[in-house]
């Protein structure tokens, strides 16, 4: 899995439905032997470790105990089955939000009204401190 591979299968999308993940982390590329472990020489298991921990909360360490003696099958099935479980949601709500156009509206106008307050707040700071006055409004 890899975001600077052009191909687009390296890497998961946080819109691509569950089957669709599952196929592409079963297909991500491992390394030779068959032991689930983090290290140099074993970067593709390494970053599938990486991408592990961060979907469970879970320890490199604990994760390398869980799968001790177990194949790449079944590491694969555990790391798709993490990121299905924590991307799903985040799928799920944009799926609802992206067809709610007016609802869509009306967060990104929230959003660009309180970007707008915070970068006003911050650039009169800045006017501030290099000494320009401001103008009543």
């Amino acid at each position: 899995m890899s975001k600077s591979d052009p191909n687009l299968a390296s890497m998961v999308y946080v819109t691509d439905r569950p089957d669709e993940i599952r196929k592409k982390i079963m297909s991500a590329v491992t390394d030779s032997g068959s032991e689930v472990r983090a290290g140099e020489d074993k970067p593709g298991v390494t970053n599938l470790l990486t991408i592990l921990s961060a979907c469970t909360g879970r320890s490199v360490a604990t994760l390398e105990a869980e799968f001790s003696g177990k194949g790449y099958g079944d590491f694969k099935k555990g790391v798709a089955d993490a990121v299905v479980a924590t991307l799903d949601p985040v799928r799920l709500r944009y799926d609802e939000l992206i067809k709610d156009r007016e609802e869509l509206g009306r967060i990104f106008k929230a959003g660009a009204e309180q970007a707008q307050a915070v970068a006003y707040r911050t650039l009169s700071k800045v006017n501030r401190k290099v000494g320009f006055v401001e103008r009543p409004r």
